[in-house]
């Protein structure tokens, strides 16, 4: 997932213009079209802790703060973490910034674990495929007896 301090870029084109404070900001529709979701999985993502956008009425405000956390859940659930491990590793870049070497010593941990978890599904899923081929073949050999 990285570390949240190299994770700002440039704003994406269509981002809004900069808010109160000086700093780009972003509506709920700008970052669904930017990061291809919908607004209805970033709501999520704010009922989760993991984005907290601002308000000015009725609609939701996002700082730079809030699209990099929102890019890093993006990425740590196409690599398969859970939710959980997510926000674990983003609450941590957010409480320590300065400790990259903690942060990426508990990355690696967690990085490693999920390896061998998934290492192991694979294990699985071609054991079971092995299984279901052996089944065709036994089938089809049935099959052709029967001819």
């Amino acid at each position: 997932m990285g570390h949240a301090g190299t994770e700002q870029s440039a704003p994406p084109k269509g981002a809004t213009e900069a808010g109160k404070d000086g700093q780009q900001t972003w509506t709920i529709s700008e970052l669904a079209r930017e990061f291809g979701i919908t607004p209805r999985t970033i709501r999520f993502y704010e009922d989760q802790g993991i984005v907290s956008p601002a308000r000015e009425g009725r609609n939701r405000v996002y700082h730079p703060r809030d699209r990099t956390r929102l890019k890093l859940a993006l990425r740590g659930k196409r690599m398969g973490f859970q939710l959980a491990e997510i926000l674990d590793l983003i609450n941590m870049y957010d409480a320590s910034p300065d400790n990259t070497d903690a942060q990426l010593q508990h990355y690696v941990e967690v990085l490693e674990r999920h390896r061998r978890t998934l290492e192991q599904q694979r294990r699985d899923l071609e054991q079971t495929l092995r299984e279901i081929d052996d089944q065709l073949a036994h089938c089809r050999q049935l099959i052709q007896q029967q001819d």
